[in-house]
């Protein structure tokens, strides 16, 4: 039975075909009764599976691709994430970024607001009132351009980390995917949705936008 493929924004994921469940066949008997007759037929149906060493060893302590997720991380600085869905597999990706040196800023698409503002503008937050207090308004300086004055001088970089970025129109995941560029020492890391392993694409070819010409 082959696995369906998904898509996001219009960008296909890979296709796990190595993984693809097979049909196979096995026979048992069925033993059917019309009146006097007595008949037997043959069903032939089995679903065999193929097996990885993650099966007999745990997934999540094999990740021999870390060292792409790196190269790929500093190459296109803005790299779109899918997970699976009882999550856990980002946490070994998010410490290796750690031990290379990043900080992390981690903020929830849901809520974020305008990107560009929220990110590296001084934007307005209107407190909740309860009622009677006149309705306020508080200015924030810009995350990223805060959290980078805080980096200490040791500090490789800072890592923009989006939860549910799946959320965010495609003008709002294009400006994520250009923001390594307005800041060289932001890398940016969305999490654009799930899918059965952990796998990671560039940002910009999921905002649909070219990739960068290497100069």
């Amino acid at each position: 039975m082959a696995a369906a493929a998904c898509s996001f924004q219009g960008t296909l994921l890979p296709s796990l075909n190595h993984e693809h469940n097979q049909l196979t066949l096995i026979s048992f008997p069925i033993q059917i009764n019309n009146g006097s007759t007595r008949r037997t037929n043959n069903k032939k149906l089995i679903t065999k599976c193929s097996r990885t060493l993650g099966d007999f060893i745990g997934g999540d302590l094999i990740k021999p691709d870390l060292g792409r997720w790196l190269s790929d991380v500093e190459e296109h600085k803005a790299i779109a994430i899918y997970s699976p869905h009882e999550g856990g597999y980002e946490g070994r990706y998010l410490t290796r970024l750690k031990y290379n040196g990043y900080h992390f800023l981690s903020l929830s698409a849901r809520g974020l607001g305008d990107p560009e503002t929220t990110l590296t503008k001084f934007h307005p937050v209107c407190p909740a009132t309860l009622g009677k207090q006149p309705i306020a308004r508080w200015y924030f300086p810009p995350e990223v351009d805060y959290r980078l004055s805080l980096l200490p001088p040791d500090a490789k970089g800072l890592v923009v980390w989006i939860i549910e970025a799946k959320v965010l129109s495609k003008a709002e995941l294009q400006f994520l995917a250009i923001l390594p560029s307005l800041r060289p020492r932001v890398r940016v890391i969305a999490e654009c949705g799930n899918w059965r392993k952990f796998v990671w694409k560039p940002l910009k070819e999921i905002a649909g936008l070219p990739p960068t010409e290497e100069t």
